[in-house]
């Protein structure tokens, strides 16, 4: 993958979990990267840690829901590194575990504004410095539950679903000015949000966590989650040459969770 070097990414959500451990991957690459997150405690931690290991780095705090914020941060990343080649919208949350007569508006709401209007604001502001190039990669990371129903989650299914449309409707129109624009769908991904998952789950459904637990893994065909390492070399694979005829795809990362 050496076409990555010397180029620039923004990573929402940067600061923990997917999104960390692409930036690692990507740093190992000679990209320079630009994490952004609201959380900025573990935003400059994973910055520091990047910056230790010999990579460029810059933390912007940004709630990729506000517009303002989004603007922002990509002027930030053209004022400090000149250019703009590769946007992962990676920030999401999980939204509430209840059927949909106990969601709030107010929670929905939250969820899109998140995990859809955020991605869609970033891709908004990426495309306006991409676009004039005739080059560059948008990959949106979406869900197993974009592909599938979901009970109990239905504002984060709605917003995960959505995300693949938008991955299609701007690989259309914008692949002949030279932008990519491919999808995600990770499964279950070891680590502490998919505990909180489960917590959430077993609570809602009054089961134990670990029968929610079995019954994911019993729909996965290996028999297991998947880490945060294959979510990001999926990324590269999708970001880099590698896969340069591909655009207005989803890749499922999933353990062989969903077959669609």
């Amino acid at each position: 993958m050496d076409d990555l070097k010397g180029k620039v990414a923004i990573i929402t959500g940067g600061g923990y979990g997917i999104g960390k451990k692409i930036a690692q991957v990507y740093a190992g690459l000679g990209v320079k990267l630009v994490l952004a997150a609201r959380t900025v405690p573990a935003l400059e931690e994973t910055c520091a840690e990047l910056k230790r290991a010999g990579a460029q780095a810059l933390a912007i705090r940004t709630d990729v829901a506000i517009e303002a914020d989004c603007v922002k941060m990509v002027a930030r990343t053209i004022e400090e590194f000149g250019a703009l080649d590769i946007l992962v919208n990676n920030s999401g949350i999980s939204g509430p575990t209840a059927r949909i007569t106990e969601t709030s508006l107010a929670d929905w709401q939250q969820t899109l504004d998140v995990n859809l209007t955020g991605a869609w604001l970033c891709a908004r502001e990426a495309l306006k410095v991409m676009g004039p190039r005739g080059s560059g990669n948008i990959l949106n990371i979406s869900s197993a539950a974009g592909r599938m129903g979901y009970p109990l989650r239905s504002p984060y299914v709605a917003s995960k679903w959505a995300m693949i449309g938008l991955t299609q409707t701007l690989a259309r129109e914008w692949g002949a000015r030279g932008i990519r624009v491919n999808c995600i769908c990770p499964g279950p991904v070891e680590g502490d949000r998919i505990d909180r998952v489960i917590r959430a789950r077993a609570q809602a459904l009054n089961q134990s966590e670990e029968q929610v637990r079995r019954a994911m893994f019993a729909n996965a065909a290996l028999g297991r989650m998947v880490s945060e390492e294959e979510v990001a070399r999926a990324a590269v694979f999708l970001t880099s040459e590698a896969s340069a005829g591909m655009t207005g795809q989803t890749l499922n990362i999933d353990a062989g969770y969903i077959m669609n």
